[in-house]
């Protein structure tokens, strides 16, 4: 098995930097497509072989050096006992927000394993259909991240009922917060106990706090979370989309590789988050609408800064964007072949 991308995680030798895109399984695909057309995105996600078909396309298609579990964070969510809807033009809504104390004490912390057997059916066959092939990747969202989709009902433009809960009624806040916790610690290892060999938590909405709003309602949470998914002794990577004025923070959370987004110049980042951790990214998504060649140059460019750090696994600044021209993910992925390589 190419174990390269695991190597990077810990920050061991490896021969070339790997390289894997969040979202790679997805709209962009035409064979993607071609199973999504016989079904809907929450079917696709609770159906074991057909999850594992789409996660395995990007490997077979693209070259990638790890697999990511196809699902979405929100799943964890419907069995404390929300309702979870996908609109393909409105996205997730989540039905019934969370804004108050007798709405939080409804939640319940469930048995993962009994309420979402789909998700580790589709991990155990993937092992086996990877075996000879790349590391897999599973996933969660950060506590803070599902707390904002629970408690606004679905995406936000300016987050007004989260910050509106966090300002105003801190205790049912951290409530919840504990809570989301506490399942996204116990589904993460569920995921690792059926075959996982690293997970990914996303925090796409930390962004959106003042660095201090971060130290106080979002880090404390993952930070113990991860300390507990250490234990399980798999990488864990901790993503915060917008991390530019959290990095000094970030970089205490306990995880093995820090995935950066677009908006900081990665050598910047490695600077803030010292010689401790692996850095993960960050390419633009729109940079995959350049002529191939300029595709090439922000590879290069930042392969070269990336070598600063512990370790560097190449990929986004964020997920792929549906309308991106596969054969430009493709020749960007072989550019990261071809000029990562340290021998």
């Amino acid at each position: 098995m190419n174990d390269t991308f695991l190597r990077a995680c810990r920050g061991e030798e490896v021969d070339y930097t790997p390289v894997w895109l969040m979202r790679q399984a997805g709209r962009y695909l035409p064979e993607y497509q071609a199973v999504r057309a016989h079904v809907d995105f929450l079917t696709l996600c609770k159906n074991p072989k057909l999850a594992a078909e789409v996660t395995l396309q990007p490997v077979d298609i693209l070259g990638v050096d790890a697999a990511i579990l196809f699902s979405d964070i929100l799943i964890p969510l419907e069995p404390m006992g929300m309702r979870l809807e996908f609109s393909e033009k409105e996205g997730p809504i989540l039905s019934e927000p969370v804004r108050s104390k007798s709405a939080v004490e409804r939640l319940i912390i469930p048995d993962v394993e009994e309420d979402l057997p789909f998700v580790f059916d589709t991990i155990r066959i993937l092992r086996k259909e990877l075996e000879h092939k790349v590391p897999l990747i599973g996933f969660a969202g950060a506590p803070f991240t599902l707390a904002t989709y629970m408690i606004e009902g679905g995406t936000s433009k300016n987050f007004l009922n989260t910050k509106k809960l966090m300002f105003q009624n801190s205790a049912v806040f951290s409530y919840l917060m504990e809570k989301i916790t506490d399942t996204v610690t116990a589904y993460l290892l569920s995921q690792i106990k059926a075959g996982a060999q690293a997970v990914q938590i996303f925090d796409s909405w930390a962004g959106i706090l003042t660095p201090v709003d971060y130290r106080k309602f979002a880090f404390p949470f993952v930070k113990k979370a991860i300390s507990e998914l250490k234990k399980a002794g798999v990488p864990i990577i901790y993503f915060v989309n917008n991390c530019a004025g959290i990095l000094k923070e970030v970089r205490q959370s306990g995880a093995d590789v820090i995935g950066i987004d677009w908006r900081i110049d990665i050598a910047d980042a490695i600077k803030k988050l010292g010689k401790k951790v692996t850095v993960q990214g960050n390419l633009d998504p729109c940079a995959l609408f350049l002529p191939k060649d300029k595709i090439e140059e922000r590879v290069k460019d930042i392969l070269w800064k990336g070598g600063a750090a512990k370790g560097h696994i190449f990929n986004l600044g964020h997920g792929i964007l549906p309308q991106t021209p596969v054969e430009n993910v493709i020749a960007m992925v072989e550019a990261v072949h071809t000029y990562g390589r340290f021998t």
